[in-house]
C-alpha cells in the first residue's frame, strides 16, 4: 500500500503570521488560500491554517522520557537528514523549542530523535525521525 497524505485543518489568530512561520521558517510551500484559511504542503501533506482571531493553545502536557510533550500536537516523521536540516533552520529562525532536538529512548527499540516548538499561534509542532524507520510502530 502506498502511503497518502493527510489532511489537518487547525486554527490560527493571525494568517499573515502563519504564512511567515509555515512558507518562511519552515519552508512549506503554499497552496490555494483565502482571506480565511491558507493551504500549505508540510512534507507532502496538506496542512490547513484557518483564521481564528481566538485561537488560544491549549496547556496540556503529559510526560514522555522526562519530558512534558504537549498535547495536543502535530508533525511528520521525516528522514533523518531532513530532521537535522529542519533543527538547524528553526533554530537559526531563533524559534524557541519546547523540547529542544535529542534522541529520545536512546538504545530503546523506539528511539528516535524528536523535537518540539510552536507557531506564532500557540500550536505545538513535534517533527521527529528515526535511524530504521521499521521501528515506528515498533513495541
Amino acid at each position: 500500500m502506498t502511503l497518502r497524505p493527510f489532511h489537518l485543518a487547525f486554527p490560527v489568530h493571525d494568517l499573515a503570521a502563519a504564512r511567515a512561520f509555515y512558507g518562511g521558517v519552515l519552508g512549506c510551500p503554499e497552496g490555494r488560500s483565502s482571506e480565511q484559511w491558507i493551504d500549505f504542503d508540510l512534507f507532502g501533506h496538506q496542512i490547513v491554517a484557518h483564521l481564528d482571531p481566538a485561537a488560544k493553545p491549549v496547556a496540556v502536557a503529559n510526560e514522555v522520557d522526562g519530558h512534558h510533550v504537549p498535547v495536543p500536537h502535530f508533525g511528520v516523521v521525516l528522514a533523518m537528514p531532513d530532521w537535522e536540516a529542519l533543527a538547524a533552520r528553526v533554530e537559526a529562525a531563533g524559534i524557541p523549542f519546547g523540547i529542544a532536538p535529542h534522541v529520545r529512548f536512546p538504545g530503546q527499540v523506539g528511539e528516535q530523535a524528536t523535537m518540539f516548538f510552536r507557531d506564532p499561534s500557540g500550536n505545538a509542532l513535534e517533527f521527529k525521525a528515526f535511524g530504521d524507520d521499521a521501528n515506528l510502530f515498533a513495541r
